[in-house]
């Protein structure tokens, strides 16, 4: 076993080398460009959403309340009428991203401190590279690429974007795979 507080450079090495990357996917590349639509009639979607004072929040609509509801035959008939949706409110502010860059580089290193734990556990200092690889690389992948196929299961989220996100995590986990490889203490 190899101590966590010894995999401090990976660590962090790797949260970076991930940072960095999911900019050249997300700004260089742009293919997640078209994961969302404008909404026709947008403004006054956004200002009936205003007039009704709708707090920031996630949101189903039609909402049921409860399993109960798809019983309730006015309930089905509206969502057979439609449209129904799920979308996340957020309040109106000035453009920027600081917060959630923030956010997503402590995720990172959340993600590439759990892929630590788990080859630390398996694997003795010296360990060969592509053990390293293939047991930092798994971790980082199941949690990078497969954690989103719910949104698909659940809440109609295009496959499409899905494919995207899961080719991201992908890419990810090598890259945090390839680090920690390099980076594996002797």
């Amino acid at each position: 076993m190899v101590s966590l507080a010894s995999l401090w450079l990976p660590i962090l090495a790797s949260a970076v080398a991930v940072f960095f990357v999911s900019f050249l996917l997300h700004m260089v590349l742009r293919y997640h460009t078209s994961d969302f639509a404008r909404l026709p009639a947008e403004d006054a979607i956004a200002d009936a959403l205003r007039a009704n004072n709708v707090p920031p929040g996630d949101y189903m609509m039609p909402h049921g309340g409860g399993p109960e509801a798809m019983k309730d035959p006015a309930f089905v008939a509206r969502i057979e009428r439609g449209p129904n949706a799920v979308m996340t409110v957020t309040p109106g502010r000035k453009p920027s991203m600081g917060a959630e860059l923030t956010n997503w580089f402590i995720y990172l290193l959340v993600i590439s401190f759990v892929s630590a734990y788990v080859a630390s556990r398996a694997l003795p200092p010296g360990a060969d590279y592509l053990d390293v690889f293939r047991f930092a690389g798994t971790t980082a992948f199941v949690a990078y690429g497969l954690g989103q196929w719910p949104d698909t299961i659940w809440y109609k989220r295009k496959v499409s974007t899905q494919v995207k996100n899961t080719f991201d995590g992908l890419v990810y986990a090598l890259v945090t795979a390839g680090v920690f490889g390099w980076l594996w203490p002797n």
